[in-house]
């Protein structure tokens, strides 16, 4: 899952002193769930959002193809997202319904988009002489993957882990880790680290996927001692260790 915070509208007398009193921004709606499971069989898919925070927000939904910058109005991936605008109360909930539109998809893979969540807070009341104050409002994007499965793939998503191959190879003047993946799905990481080494260089990649029917690098400090350690992230958000081999 990626946030992407950007300012959307800025207001300031004293552009410092008013940055200077800005705490991180932080999404107040949260997407049950950390990604979408969409099989082809199903007409439609329900992901719900609860709102945490304590005021209401606007959102914008919308599904891309996997380029952060396809809007709604650009976007190239084959669903329906609705209702495409809505507003949450603090402590409600709102249930997307996520829709395939048909498109020529690959039937011996998984195809990967993603889900847009654009929150926008409320501005803040006027003081108390009824003037508008100065402030630094941010829009708060939340993305997770849509997984697209049709009903002719082989195996299952917890089996393709134990087929993943690994090589370690020369990537400049460095090394990186060559995850193969000769399965029809997807294998997302929460983690790689090489074993037997100081923690320091062990860590391979804080996340990150290895595609269906493709390769994926992940470049390391190390050379290791032949074994690795990975954390997958299985269809329901959990995590699944798994500790294997590599080849140099």
């Amino acid at each position: 899952m990626n946030i992407i915070a950007r300012a959307t509208c800025v207001l300031a007398l004293v552009a410092l002193a008013v940055l200077g009193a800005i705490s991180p921004a932080h999404a107040g709606v949260q997407i049950v769930g950390t990604r979408v499971i969409y099989s082809a069989q199903e007409r439609e898919v329900t992901v719900n959002l609860l709102n945490n925070g304590n005021s209401p927000r606007l959102l914008q939904v919308w599904a891309d193809s996997g380029d952060p910058k396809e809007a709604a109005e650009t976007t190239k991936a084959p669903f329906l997202v609705t209702p495409p605008m809505s507003r949450i109360e603090p402590g409600k909930g709102q249930a997307l319904r996520l829709m395939f539109t048909g498109a020529d998809l690959p039937q011996d893979r998984e195809s990967v988009f993603w889900l847009n969540v654009l929150e926008i807070p409320p501005a803040p009341k006027a003081g108390t002489d009824g003037e508008a104050r100065n402030f630094l409002q941010f829009a708060v994007r939340t993305r997770i993957k849509i997984f697209y499965r049709p009903k002719t793939l082989k195996g299952d998503p917890v089996g393709s882990l134990d087929l993943l191959t690994w090589r370690l190879v020369r990537k400049g003047a460095g090394y990186a880790l060559e995850c193969t993946n000769a399965t029809d799905y997807n294998v997302s990481f929460s983690d790689v680290r090489l074993k037997g080494v100081a923690e320091s260089q062990g860590k391979v990649t804080g996340g990150g996927m290895c595609p269906a029917k493709g390769r994926q690098s992940f470049e390391v400090d190390g050379q290791g001692n032949g074994t690795l350690v990975y954390s997958a992230i299985n269809d329901f958000g959990g995590f699944v260790e798994r500790e294997v081999p590599y080849s140099h």
